[in-house]
């Protein structure tokens, strides 16, 4: 146990925020996203949702201040009746674990699984809310 660490956080998943640079991105993923077939870097978190992982990683990650869209969720596709409640709750999160109002970007499923083959890692989570992916762009302190 290391002080100021929130106790959802494994070891592995601290490691790999540190490892993380400028830009790197990381892909907090929702129970039903294929995180092992897309992964370079899968950190299993079951039995957690997102809200809560979202809100230990941002005690210790910077969100990427030079870019328009530091946060991104998966665009609910055409026709799909679901109104995502989640997304409330993360901007909610972002603006008070950063201090600061980030616009949360919304891309389209294909886009957003081929920018999730991109990302630094991706974390599975048991999170059940439909859309709740998000990917989170590092920044700078």
């Amino acid at each position: 146990m290391l002080k100021g660490i929130p106790a959802i956080l494994s070891p592995d998943l601290v490691k790999t925020l540190m490892e993380m640079g400028h830009g790197d991105e990381i892909v907090l993923a929702d129970g039903n996203f294929p995180s092992a077939s897309h992964a370079k870097r899968l950190i299993r978190c079951d039995g957690h949702g997102i809200a809560e992982l979202l809100t230990a990683i941002l005690a210790l990650f910077p969100l990427d201040t030079y870019v328009d869209y530091p946060a991104a969720c998966m665009a609910v596709v055409a026709g799909d009746p679901v109104e995502p409640v989640i997304w409330g709750e993360y901007e909610d999160i972002i603006h008070q674990q950063c201090q600061q109002t980030f616009p949360l970007a919304y891309i389209e499923r294909f886009d957003f699984y081929e920018r999730a083959k991109n990302a630094y890692a991706i974390v599975a989570t048991s999170e059940q809310a439909l859309y709740g992916n998000i990917i989170l762009k590092k920044g700078v302190i």
